[in-house]
């Protein structure tokens, strides 16, 4: 099964608190928190490019799986990562204390961030 696509976020659940939690100020949570964004991913092989715009903000992360790469952070923060794949439609990987997990099923992609007992999760729509 093929990541590729660009999907829109339909939902998010627990955004503001999980947001306050990782540090971001409250102004880029309140702006943030509305705004449909659009993630782009080019799967080839192993090798992924993800590309994530959220109004002016884009994310901009590349990684093959079982490899260490760098990533950026929502905070701009950049970690070392292994992301794993679970699988044929699930990519895992821990970013210093915070576990994300997107699994893909037919045009909805999930991702679950959980970071110690807070959660948050994000459905997106291929489009």
């Amino acid at each position: 099964m093929s990541f590729t696509g660009k999907y829109e976020l339909q939902s998010h659940e627990n955004f503001e608190p999980f947001m306050k939690a990782l540090g971001l100020p409250d102004e880029q949570i309140q702006k943030g928190k509305d705004i449909k964004s659009i993630s782009e991913i080019v799967q080839d092989g192993k090798k992924f490019k993800v590309t994530v715009t959220t109004g002016t903000k884009v994310l901009h992360n590349e990684f093959t799986i079982g490899e260490e790469c760098e990533m950026e952070m929502l905070t701009g923060e950049k970690v070392k990562a292994v992301v794993q794949m679970e699988g044929n439609n699930k990519l895992v990987a821990n970013l210093k204390g915070l576990k994300s997990v997107t699994e893909l099923n037919g045009d909805i992609i999930t991702n679950t961030l959980t970071m110690g007992d807070l959660t948050y999760k994000r459905i997106s729509k291929r489009i």
